[in-house]
């Protein structure tokens, strides 16, 4: 038996919103304040080639191809997120092995990159991934996200 689709609702958003809030906290501890230095910009640390394999999600009113786009973009928290949903549609995977996708999955491809996501997660980050999954289990009274 082949196995089953996922609901057409994780394709459209692979990332829960409690993952989410967990790749924002391990990325920056979720610094609304934070805008572009050096090559990330916004609270979830986005460079321009993430944001672009994304599909270049805009703010209403900005063209893909406008010159701010990104940055007004990655800048913005409801747009750096559709940024975080659009790579990971493109590039969600297994990367621990584990046999599922998971917010353990999509925090290492956040990091690493769709295509380095096998390589070794740099401790502190992965550990605020593990603590912050572990607090929100606790308290939605869930045993993984």
């Amino acid at each position: 038996m082949p196995p089953r689709a996922p609901p057409p609702e994780a394709l459209e958003n692979p990332v829960t919103d409690v993952c989410l809030s967990c790749i924002c906290e391990a990325s920056s501890g979720c610094d609304a304040s934070l805008r572009c230095n050096g090559d990330v910009c916004g609270m979830f640390r986005i460079t321009w080639a993430y944001w672009a394999d994304a599909g270049k999600p805009v703010q209403q009113g900005d063209a893909p191809d406008s010159q701010n786009a990104y940055a007004n973009c990655v800048n913005e928290p409801y747009c750096a997120a559709r940024t975080v949903q659009g790579y990971m549609r493109k590039f969600g995977q297994d990367c621990n092995g584990d046999g599922r996708i998971d917010c353990f999955d999509h925090a290492i491809v956040h990091k690493l990159g769709g295509y380095n996501c096998k390589n070794q997660v740099p401790i502190v980050y992965q550990s605020k991934i593990d603590e912050c999954i572990q607090r929100k289990a606790n308290e939605y009274g869930v045993a993984r996200q």
